[in-house]
């Protein structure tokens, strides 16, 4: 590069915003137990001020904004740039089959070695909507508590005893493993992170190496909300009754899709249908996300005449076999 080059770049540089980052590094991985479960990144940026945060980013995320930088900015024939055109940094593709940890893991350099190259961009790249979006902390973003940070967070418990929760919302413990700590859920139970696993355990069960600060009590210090879904199976046999753990605010709205895909789950079988009961106790099939919403409004209309637990959703899921359009009594 010619030092008249040199030179402008770094004018050009000098006049961006203090906000703008200027580095990125994923510090974890997170795993989002929701309806649907996935991964996302924890990623520190570094602004031109200096200043420091953490954002939270789903591989999707990368991909779309991925695919509007290179509408905008890519050009036609990579061999001749024309002007507000460059070659952005290539990203890692999709992969469809594989443990979803794993895949999460193994593409932490390659999306780090991504974020470098698109922060090394042009400054008119730099202010680009689209991207200073992706890397700005939203509100959502600060108020998330990061659940380990392995580079970052110090131990906090050991665990003394084997441990074998008895659900998805429990972590399972081998003695001798170290536990990062996230908070109080009562007087005998805390919620932490050990192998990427988030989850309740007992406090019997651990050492205490480094306590939770005093402000750290059960429904403070940003942890994770528990809410919980009543779903039953409904067969000519007789009623499955599960209740469903989430890491998901109780006013979520989910997809179809994500709901079937989770009944699936737990109930072991495939050919099934969702349905709700509407004021007359008759079953209604739920085919789509209208549906979805039409279930949950009527849920939160209903909800002061049943008494149920804080933690518990307004609406419940009945399912039965797809080619089932019989109805079957339950007691909610």
């Amino acid at each position: 590069m010619s030092l008249p080059q040199q030179l402008r770049d770094q004018s050009d540089f000098d006049q961006l915003p203090l906000n703008i980052p200027i580095s990125a590094t994923i510090a974890d991985i997170e795993e989002n137990k929701g309806f649907i479960d996935y991964f996302r990144f924890v990623i520190e940026v570094k602004t031109k001020g200096e200043s420091k945060y953490l954002i939270y980013r789903r591989y999707r995320e990368f991909f779309n904004l991925h695919q509007i930088l290179e509408a905008r900015y890519s050009p036609e024939n990579p061999a001749k740039l024309g002007p507000n055109t460059c070659i952005l940094p290539p990203l890692p593709g999709k992969i469809f089959i594989g443990n979803k940890k794993d895949i999460a893991e193994s593409r932490i350099p390659e999306l780090n070695t991504y974020m470098k190259r698109l922060l090394g961009l042009p400054t008119w790249v730099l202010l680009d909507e689209a991207l200073r979006m992706f890397f700005y902390q939203t509100e959502q973003d600060s108020e998330h508590q990061p659940r380990a940070l392995r580079r970052l967070r110090p131990n906090t418990r050991k665990a003394m005893f084997d441990f074998r929760g008895n659900g998805k919302a429990e972590l399972n413990l081998k003695k001798g493993e170290v536990i990062f700590l996230l908070r109080r859920v009562n007087a005998d139970w805390l919620e932490g992170t050990v192998n990427n696993q988030t989850g309740i355990f007992p406090e019997t069960f651990v050492k205490i190496i480094k306590p939770l600060p005093e402000s750290d009590s059960e429904g403070e210090g940003g942890g994770h909300t528990y809410s919980c879904l009543r779903c039953f199976l409904l067969t000519p046999s007789g009623v499955d009754t599960r209740d469903v753990c989430v890491q998901e605010d109780l006013s979520i709205q989910p997809s179809y899709k994500d709901l079937l895909s989770r009944m699936r789950n737990v109930f072991k079988v495939d050919d099934i249908a969702l349905n709700y009961r509407d004021p007359d106790g008759d079953l209604i099939r739920i085919l789509d996300d209208e549906d979805v919403q039409l279930m949950i409004k009527e849920g939160r209309r209903q909800q002061h005449k049943v008494k149920r637990p804080v933690n518990q959703f307004p609406w419940e899921l009945h399912v039965t076999m797809a080619s089932d359009l019989s109805v079957y009594n339950t007691e909610a």
